[in-house]
């Protein structure tokens, strides 16, 4: 097969050498084998590792809820937040995803279709924060997944802090800034935004068109409401279904029984200690979700893209590797305070398996990177903290894959598309490192 009309085999930067003698047909099958074999793996070990997370999560909250009144302290503090923290990271991320569908025998709750959606008794039970579960399912796992450092991604880091890279103040002051999106970053941007990728989900499956002149990549957050107002939905609406209910039943109802129990056993403050370790419970859960959530797809080593590519295609597995990094990872125990988001390379390969699938894989995945010579980054989740923030305040830039190469690698998808519709495996085989070695005799040339 020739290689677009329209290629140019401009010289590649050092860091991009990798793609010249990459072979996306054999990488895309090496991957699809493995997710298969991962796949049919699944069962009861899995449910069983589900719920020790799930106790452990439990137990983060009852030595919260249970100490709350007594005194402000650390150890009340940080089990409010790892529960808050995993209740999300860990059992409602995976969850909401399909982890469980297939190997969960309850399929009344422990599905994606089930799990704190359909109604507000179900949010409450399952996954309550600051974000509606059906908000989040469209803005995360469809939204996100699928457009992974294109400009459609609403957690493009990048993009969505364009606005502080820009500004004409000091860098310690857009530092201060960062500090304060870290401790606030849940309800001031998380809630609204996947809020408003809900609404625009909705608009498209009615046909309608945006209001005029609004940009469908324009992130929302709170500050939008102070400049003019949001054009999605209104700021009572925002706060009525989205911010107040949570609020009012976190921090003021849950605690409301130690006033009884105080004036039953005449002991002061119980209330008051429980606001105050609730509210730094809340500064501390953003902290640690910022820590382990904007981190994934950040840095200067991260790769972007301009055009989008079909799901679970070829192009789909190599942007979910170079765009995706892992932390450490192994023991329960690293795993549990990452979050499980420690492997996000193997999640964003294959989003609807189980937590246990991606410590299993995890190894397997590096070993397939390194075969094909597909940088796999694992690094320390502070190490990666540090080139976020430096992309979000502009110190740096995330790379942008070669876009001649992007184009051919879709083509190459379109091609392994249609001769498996047509059955032509050894089309197939052949077909990637044919492309290539046409690339390599272009650049001789």
């Amino acid at each position: 097969m020739c290689l677009p009309s329209n290629f140019k085999s401009d010289k590649l930067e050092s860091e991009d050498e990798w793609i010249e003698s990459f072979d996306l047909a054999k990488f895309t099958s090496d991957v699809k084998e493995l997710g298969e074999d991962l796949n049919r793996g699944q069962g009861r070990a899995d449910v069983n590792h589900l719920n020790k997370m799930v106790n452990w999560s439990n137990t983060c909250a009852a030595v919260g809820l249970l100490s709350m009144g007594y005194s402000v302290n650390i150890i009340t503090i940080f089990a409010l937040s790892t529960w808050t923290m995993t209740r999300w990271t860990m059992i409602a991320h995976h969850v909401c995803h399909g982890g469980y569908d297939k190997c969960h025998p309850n399929k009344t709750r422990w599905n994606r279709f089930k799990f704190a959606v359909g109604s507000f008794w179900n949010r409450l039970c399952d996954w309550f924060d600051w974000m509606l579960p059906e908000a989040w399912n469209v803005e995360h796992n469809n939204r996100h997944h699928y457009c992974l450092s294109e400009i459609d991604d609403p957690d493009l880091v990048e993009q969505n802090l364009g606005n502080l890279r820009d500004m004409d103040i000091s860098l310690p002051f857009k530092y201060l800034i960062i500090f304060f999106f870290m401790c606030t970053w849940k309800w001031f941007y998380y809630a609204p935004n996947t809020y408003k990728e809900l609404k625009l989900a909705k608009l498209r499956r009615e046909g309608k068109k945006l209001p005029k002149g609004v940009s469908p990549e324009m992130p929302v957050t709170v500050r939008t409401f102070m400049d003019g107002g949001c054009p999605f939905y209104s700021l009572s609406e925002f706060l009525n279904v989205i911010i107040f209910p949570y609020l009012i039943i976190h921090f003021f109802l849950c605690p409301l029984p130690l006033i009884f129990i105080g004036k039953h056993f005449n002991i002061d403050g119980l209330y008051a200690n429980a606001l105050k370790n609730l509210f730094l419970a809340e500064i501390f859960t953003n902290i640690h979700s910022f820590i382990v959530i904007t981190t994934n797809h950040a840095g200067n080593d991260m790769y972007r893209f301009r055009h989008p590519c079909r799901p679970f295609s070829g192009s789909f597995y190599v942007r979910q590797v170079i765009a995706s990094v892992d932390f450490d990872y192994g023991s329960d125990i690293v795993d549990f305070l990452h979050g499980y988001l420690n492997y996000q390379i193997e999640h964003h390969l294959w989003p609807n398996l189980s937590m246990l699938s991606y410590k299993k894989s995890a190894p397997r995945v590096r070993l397939i990177c390194e075969k094909h010579g597909i940088p796999y980054i694992k690094e320390n989740v502070f190490i990666r903290l540090k080139k976020t923030v430096d992309i979000m305040v502009g110190n740096s830039n995330m790379r942008y894959f070669p876009e001649n190469y992007e184009k051919s690698f879709l083509e190459i998808d379109a091609e392994l598309l249609q001769n498996k519709k047509h059955g032509s495996k050894s089309a197939k085989a052949s077909l990637s490192s044919r492309i290539m070695d046409s690339v390599t005799e272009s650049r001789e040339g």
